[in-house]
């Protein structure tokens, strides 16, 4: 039984493509994804066509990576990765390979895939390819290597943290001599760039079971060998799929007992994600004591609260916590969401005592933001006139 399978755009590049004289066929994870019913992402086409001749077919192309074979084809303002058949030499550094040779055979293109569910191929009328039993190995939820594991491994030792990454992603399990090529490989890992492995870790924390993912790690040893990870992996706060990637490497912070900083350069993450995570780390620290106060609740942003509130159940198997609505609720209740929202400023303090800036101002505005937070006083201006000169003139 054959079905349509593609976007209209990825359609049309496959039938310009067969008109041209060439093979041309949808690879890769949108088949696998369209298999197990979930919605196709990026659309890759594999061709006969070598580079030159896939741009002399279309009249809108970008290169992309022409010495490997890959094409980006510009078809009704959508982008087309279009890679031509190939297979791969010898592979140095263990994570690239040395050089490429294009071919005109699909099962030599498709035999050089790290696991057999993503060695799938499909033609434009919907028929399945499927030359190394990755349906098959779809329909037992398992995660085979392509040919030897050992030799995929080698070649490109990311691929056994992609395979437990898609334990976590997939729910599925490693088939067994899949499993001890990555025990007995897990060294390897070391050659992969914390770039690539943090990009792996984004979409693990991501996936519906990343515990499975987790403890695959630690069976296969591959914990020994990636940076920061504890040699226990039982002590991660892993009984949730996690709404965010950030939220997952908030949680490894947590168990781990590292700082924002020391994660962030390790794996280099952005300015934005290493904020997040020492706020994070800061109120996971208050919320462990006691309830979040309100003081908090102005001080950090809801999302921070959040994670923090979830890390805290999750570790301490804590029953009485905020429920997440009652977190929002309480946030979006407060007067005032930060200082720019006072009905006042420094101008006014100055204009009211005839005194000039300073230091001094910034700590009454300090003091102005948690009377109204307390409503000591309402978030009118001549309320808090009335306040503050009255304190102002006591400390005097």
């Amino acid at each position: 039984m054959t079905e349509r399978f593609g976007t209209e755009p990825s359609r049309e590049v496959i039938r310009f493509l067969e008109e041209a004289g060439y093979e041309a066929v949808f690879v890769g994870g949108a088949v696998r994804d369209h298999l197990l019913g979930k919605p196709a992402k990026d659309m890759d086409i594999a061709t006969s066509a070598e580079p030159a001749e896939v741009k002399s077919v279309f009249p809108i192309t970008v290169d992309i990576g022409t010495d490997h074979g890959t094409v980006l084809v510009m078809m009704n303002g959508e982008p087309i990765e279009t890679t031509t058949y190939r297979t791969e030499g010898t592979y140095t550094d263990h994570r690239r390979p040395d050089d490429v040779q294009f071919v005109k055979s699909l099962k030599e293109d498709l035999r050089r895939r790290d696991f057999t569910i993503n060695a799938l191929a499909m033609t434009l009328d919907g028929e399945l390819i499927d030359l190394f039993g990755g349906k098959t190995d779809m329909e037992y939820r398992l995660i085979r290597a392509v040919g030897n594991a050992a030799d995929r491994f080698n070649e490109d030792a990311l691929r056994m943290f992609r395979a437990v990454r898609f334990t976590a992603v997939l729910g599925f399990d490693i088939e067994e001599k899949t499993f001890e090529a990555i025990r007995d490989n897990a060294d390897q890992i070391r050659y992969i760039s914390v770039e690539r492995l943090k990009a792996e870790m984004d979409k693990l924390f991501a996936g519906n079971d990343p515990a499975k993912a987790f403890m695959a790690i630690q069976k296969t040893g591959l914990n020994f060998h990636l940076p920061l990870f504890p040699k226990e992996t039982e002590v991660l706060c892993l009984t949730a799929p996690y709404e965010t990637a950030i939220e997952g490497w908030a949680c490894f912070m947590i168990a781990g007992e590292f700082s924002a900083a020391d994660i962030g350069r390790v794996y280099k993450l952005s300015n934005a994600e290493k904020a997040f995570l020492s706020a994070v780390k800061e109120a996971y620290a208050i919320r462990v004591k006691n309830h979040f106060t309100i003081e908090d609740y102005y001080r950090y942003d809801l999302d921070v609260l959040m994670t923090a509130e979830k890390l805290f159940r999750t570790n301490h198997n804590a029953r009485e916590t905020v429920s997440t609505a009652e977190m929002k609720r309480l946030k979006q209740s407060m007067p005032i969401q930060s200082a720019a929202d006072l009905a006042v400023d420094g101008r006014k303090l100055m204009e009211w005592t005839g005194q000039s800036g300073g230091r001094w101002i910034g700590e009454w505005i300090g003091k102005i933001e948690k009377a109204v937070l307390h409503d000591t006083c309402k978030n009118v201006t001549n309320d808090i006139k009335e306040w503050f000169l009255y304190e102002f003139n006591r400390e005097k």
